[in-house]
């Protein structure tokens, strides 16, 4: 079997996402101001779950421009980061000083090329919401994963979920429909966008290429790569407002407990329907 070629695809996200630093730098979006104040954290789900992380070596993998790789050094963690955009790594290099950060390390590399980046290995390895879709082999990833832990030490992920980055979510008539393959695809999405996620002036590379991987897929990577599953957690709410129906709540319970900011959910009738996004920690087997 011939293995495709990805280059065009991941040039094409790099180019993207290098001029979307700045922007996310300067949004209301990720708030820097409140993030230097201190008060921009990180979800509390993530650090329930995830537990004390004090004197603990932590690779943040994906890490855009450092400011969750800066949470968790925040809470006690000696953190690395590792992202493809070098105008990223600047970035975070740069807040990590103005933050007073300064044993932090952030290092610019392909994913799967990081091992030839990095030598260390972890107690944590840590991956944040958005990540996982701009990688075409989630088996693959599994193994860069495992092969940064300590025995013993473990992954977390708080991630959109496969059926929400499936759905059609341009539609108007808030009918839940599949707009794109569950499953990792050989090919990605191509999706044509004048603008980032998030607030800010057009962008002039519009096209980006994202594969979706299904659940079962990435749980069976990651035991395949010798992690044993701790927990898989579903969750009915989300952390941004990933279909324009969705409703904001305040409802104290189980998930909405664990928002940052404004928690979003799928209206009453249709929120038993499908989940959100996950949770989900492995730990690498002695």
């Amino acid at each position: 079997m011939s293995i495709p070629d990805n280059s065009e695809f991941y040039a094409a996200n790099r180019a993207r996402w290098d001029e979307s630093v700045p922007i996310h730098v300067a949004s209301r979006g990720y708030d820097m101001e409140g993030f230097l104040r201190g008060e921009k954290s990180l979800y509390p789900i993530e650090m329930d779950e995830v537990g004390d992380v004090r004197g603990k070596a932590l690779l943040h993998l994906q890490c855009h421009f450092g400011m969750d790789t800066l949470n968790w050094a925040r809470l006690g963690a000696r953190v690395t980061g590792l992202d493809f955009s070098q105008p990223a790594i600047d970035e975070a290099r740069a807040l990590a000083l103005r933050v007073g950060v300064t044993d932090a390390t952030f290092v610019q590399s392909d994913l799967y090329q990081a091992h030839s980046a990095l030598a260390e290995r972890f107690d944590i390895v840590y991956t944040g919401i958005g990540a996982l879709c701009w990688l075409h082999d989630i088996r693959r990833w599994a193994r860069v994963v495992a092969g940064f832990l300590k025995p013993g030490g473990f992954l977390y992920l708080y991630e959109g979920h496969p059926m929400l980055w499936a759905l059609d979510s341009e539609r108007d008539d808030k009918q839940l429909v599949f707009g794109s393959p569950y499953f990792e695809t050989a090919r990605p999405n191509e999706f044509l966008g004048e603008f980032t996620y998030t607030d800010g002036p057009p962008l002039k590379n519009t096209r980006d290429y994202e594969w979706n991987h299904g659940l079962g897929e990435i749980v069976t990577g990651l035991i395949e790569a010798g992690l044993r599953l701790d927990f898989l957690h579903e969750h009915r709410e989300m952390a941004w407002q990933g279909l324009h129906w969705m409703v904001s709540t305040d409802e104290t319970t189980e998930d909405s407990r664990y928002s940052r900011r404004t928690a979003w959910m799928l209206p009453p009738e249709q929120r038993d329907w499908c989940p959100l996004m996950y949770s989900l920690k492995a730990t690498l087997l002695s």
